[in-house]
């Protein structure tokens, strides 16, 4: 999907709604839409948007990347370290701590969007202080914005809502162990 922009810079199909009510006082980086090409052309916020499998891999790959710091840290209890069954566990468990921290980013992130595209107004900022301004989007706009939320940013949100469902089961389950243990 190619991005073609007119000589405004705005999408096409969307120079002419604003020109009926005026033209369109909200900075083209503060535009909802803008915000969900930049969000999802991101390389971090782009983890859920490709698949499940990407988003699996790139949680792994955090993980991993947590476990040796985790068992680090876990090595310090002298309990643990005479029991190597259980010090593993409990830094399995401490790592998945940094994919649940990035997981919830991610779902903040893509939830801000989400709300900003179904809602009807465009809260945005003229300038770099708070100034609060606040703009009815046209009915095109809003139905552009609507299908982008329902079929691009909702399905997003699903998978991310499922990996961070899995991820605190995962780590209840394996605190509970660590407990039994």
């Amino acid at each position: 999907m190619g991005d073609t922009r007119g000589a405004t810079g705005d999408p096409p199909g969307r120079s002419n709604p604003g020109q009926a009510l005026g033209p369109c006082p909200v900075p083209a980086e503060q535009r909802p839409l803008q915000q969900y090409e930049e969000l999802r052309d991101s390389w971090f916020f782009a983890w859920p948007s490709r698949d499940n499998q990407g988003l699996t891999r790139a949680l792994l790959g955090s993980w991993l990347l947590a476990l040796p710091p985790s068992l680090l840290v876990a090595s310090g209890s002298w309990v643990l370290r005479h029991r190597p069954l259980e010090l593993v566990l409990a830094g399995a468990v401490a790592a998945i701590l940094l994919p649940l921290l990035l997981l919830l980013r991610q779902w903040l992130g893509w939830r801000t969007i989400h709300r900003r595209l179904v809602s009807e107004r465009v809260e945005y900022e003229e300038s770099g202080w708070y100034d609060g301004q606040v703009w009815e989007k046209p009915v095109s706009w809003r139905q552009q914005d609507l299908l982008v939320a329902q079929h691009q940013v909702r399905p997003v949100l699903t998978r991310l809502e499922r990996a961070l469902a899995i991820s605190a089961v995962l780590m209840l389950a394996g605190t509970g162990l660590c407990q039994a243990f």
